[in-house]
């Protein structure tokens, strides 16, 4: 097994990496910069660049930022890196086939390892034709199989498909995020089934990290867990998550498991409704993370590119009580060590 793949299996922070606007919507490349720095010193493992957190719309041709981003990124990440430093490199494709082969084909001649695959142009497709989809885009680059919740864009997938995608040798992991708890179940119960123990499983349920990460999924004698995250949420306070995460998978290697955790997730997840506008149906998610960032001074401003995608009404308040709430979650003084340098 390639080592990247190997690091994957291992169990990372993974980061659904944002986009850095200024107050008029152009690009900020220092402050994008800034936050690779961040994110690979904090701890994280990988990055995953041009999925939902970072926008689908940078793909539009009136921002044209997905190459210029994807490329940027992948060079400041070499340049961040210690040599030989393990990390995974993922990038968000999306579109019908045409689209999604030619993202395929752009991240591997930038050193991507594989691509996190959104279906949600697909909608009317039958689930046959999302497998020969998937196919076509996994014979480019090794694919992370992503079930996205309805409520931004996703749809509801079948036991049968999780059951036929995880035959495809070139799906190395999945992130499962629909949530919802009997969903969840599918795709876990479908992968078991497949008898697939190289095709890790990651987190993407932003509102039950800490329950997903801890529970051990058994069916039929076999046990798996989730490797690790690939999260909006794991954006912002990416130190402490790194953290968490450790805690985390000793916890499960010692199987000693006290209630402070089922608190601890309580908690995450009220931070999570925060940040991702749980009460607006998350109209207001990604403005809620860029906030968070520029708050620390990681970002100029919590513009996206819709103008008109902003913090819904009260949600700065949430984020300010959340903040106030579970210090123990936030990595302010982290990153105020580090920031000018980060900037420079």
């Amino acid at each position: 097994m390639q080592p990247w793949r190997q690091h994957l299996n291992a169990g990372q922070v993974i980061p659904a990496c944002p986009l850095a606007l200024n107050d008029d919507g152009s690009w900020s490349e220092r402050h994008q910069r800034a936050l690779v720095r961040y994110y690979v010193e904090a701890g994280a493992g990988g990055l995953a660049v041009g999925v939902h957190s970072t926008q689908f719309a940078i793909r539009d041709p009136q921002h044209g930022l997905y190459q210029p981003l994807l490329k940027n990124v992948s060079e400041w990440l070499s340049e961040s890196l210690l040599t030989g430093t393990p990390f995974v490199r993922i990038s968000g494709i999306c579109g019908q086939t045409t689209q999604a082969t030619a993202e395929a084909e752009f991240s591997v001649e930038h050193g991507y390892h594989a691509g996190l695959l959104s279906l949600a142009a697909l909608r009317d497709a039958t689930e046959e034709e999302l497998i020969r989809h998937c196919q076509s885009v996994s014979n480019i680059i090794p694919i992370v199989g992503f079930y996205l919740q309805p409520a931004v864009g996703g749809r509801v997938l079948s036991y049968a498909f999780w059951r036929k995608l995880a035959e495809n040798e070139r799906v190395v992991a999945i992130k499962i995020a629909p949530f919802n708890r009997y969903q969840t179940w599918d795709v876990i119960r479908a992968v078991i089934d497949s008898g697939r123990e190289d095709l890790a499983l990651y987190t993407g349920n932003d509102d039950n990290i800490i329950v997903d990460l801890l529970t051990p999924f058994t069916s039929f004698g076999t046990t798996r867990f989730f490797a690790g995250g690939l999260l909006g949420q794991w954006a912002v306070w990416t130190r402490n998550a790194v953290d968490m995460l450790k805690d985390i998978q000793q916890v499960r290697s010692t199987a000693t498991l006290s209630a402070e955790w089922l608190s601890r997730n309580v908690a995450l997840t009220d931070a999570n409704a925060a940040v991702f506008d749980a009460a607006n149906r998350f109209a207001g998610c990604i403005p809620g993370i860029n906030e968070i960032l520029r708050r620390q001074g990681l970002m100029p401003s919590n513009r996206c590119l819709d103008p008109y995608e902003v913090l819904s009404l009260g949600q700065s308040s949430e984020l300010d009580r959340v903040i106030n709430a579970y210090p123990s979650l936030v990595d302010h003084e982290f990153v105020r060590e580090n920031l000018d340098r980060w900037l420079a």
